[in-house]
């Protein structure tokens, strides 16, 4: 579960960034040059991928590059990492900045970490349990189904839908399970496509519990990536353009492109992001009282670890209240088909007593 696992990405994933700019940052505090602190952080590389990567940024920092503008030829970082180390350089504040994009992985690997620690519970509960009571349609159930065919006599109601369940079980699962990967497949293919992401994230939020959960997750993560680049001193329009391409949720997403031509016609932030439903009211308010003070990268620090914290409570209080259900749910569906099993049995030893 410690494992970053990035599918197709081209970027470098969180954990490797993390590493990288906490140990940059720690040997730039220790008043160690940038280039020798590069040079230190490639021969600590494990990987050959990595070590090469490392070196071909280093190979152009020693040339003379911007380690900024060495990161960005590099392909492996996003946008508002380099513009963010880039302004960090030109201010003189680059090891704060490093520290800064350190804390914004750390905070983010830390957020995954706990959602698929809650979730990991009941998806293996949710396993088991399809795989016991598969087991028991498609094995059990027919042993018992052939010896009640033997002694004839008409089964119980339950019995009989048991028994109807399991055969269709036997007829159906290879159809269902193709079915079943193809709309997996169909579903991976268009992911990224506008509509479908619009779609998906409009059913999610409308889900019980879960819905406000992911809201919050992409709040706190909007909330600490404005609250990093605005305290790299970058311009608010500028710093909504690279959080727009940092968030990766549709819902956020559209609305920063609104938001951008809302304050471009002379509206202020607050303003903008109160025509959208996914932001509360009660971050509008802030937002208000922190453009009045000129605060923002402050409030939004506030924010970020506010919803952090909210999110942190939900996935646990999800995590403590689903591990029951699901326990609940397993043994009374294991519970329901063994009855349906023993019942015609108690009734035929009845009968030949």
């Amino acid at each position: 579960m410690n494992k970053d696992i990035s599918f197709g990405s081209k970027e470098l994933n969180d954990k490797k960034k993390e590493a990288l700019y906490l140990e940059l940052s720690s040997l730039l505090r220790a008043g160690i040059d940038l280039k020798s602190s590069i040079e230190l952080i490639t021969s600590g590389q494990e990987t050959e991928k990595d070590k090469q990567l490392f070196q071909s940024v280093q190979d152009k920092v020693l040339k003379g590059a911007p380690f900024s503008q060495a990161l960005q030829q590099s392909g492996k970082f996003s946008a508002y990492e380099v513009f963010s180390l880039e302004i960090g350089e030109e201010t003189a504040q680059l090891t704060e900045v490093l520290e800064d994009l350190a804390n914004f992985y750390q905070n983010k690997i830390q957020q995954r970490r706990k959602v698929i620690s809650a979730l990991t519970y009941p998806c293996i509960v949710m396993s088991t349990s399809f795989g016991a009571v598969f087991f028991m349609l498609k094995f059990v159930v027919p042993m018992f189904g052939d010896v009640f065919l033997r002694f004839g006599g008409e089964l119980p109601w339950i019995t009989q839908q048991i028994i109807g369940l399991s055969k269709a079980v036997q007829a159906y699962f290879l159809p269902f399970l193709l079915t079943a990967m193809i709309l997996g497949g169909l579903l991976w293919y268009f992911r990224k496509h506008e509509r479908f992401r619009k779609t998906a994230a409009a059913l999610v939020l409308r889900l019980p519990v879960i819905g406000n959960l992911v809201q919050k997750i992409y709040l706190a993560r909007f909330c600490n990536s404005m609250r990093l680049l605005l305290g790299a001193r970058i311009p608010l329009l500028r710093a909504i353009t690279l959080s727009k391409k940092m968030i990766g949720y549709y819902p956020i997403e559209s609305s920063l492109g609104q938001v951008e031509n809302a304050i471009l016609r002379g509206r202020s932030l607050h303003e903008s992001l109160r025509e959208f439903k996914i932001y509360p009211a009660k971050l509008i308010m802030q937002l208000k009282i922190a453009e009045e003070g000129n605060k923002l990268d402050v409030f939004f620090g506030r924010l970020s670890d506010q919803y952090l914290k909210e999110v942190e409570y939900k996935t646990a209080t999800l995590n403590s209240v689903m591990q029951p259900i699901f326990t609940l749910v397993l043994g009374l569906i294991v519970g329901i088909i063994m009855v349906a099993m023993y019942l015609p049995m108690f009734q035929m030893s009845n009968t030949f007593q």
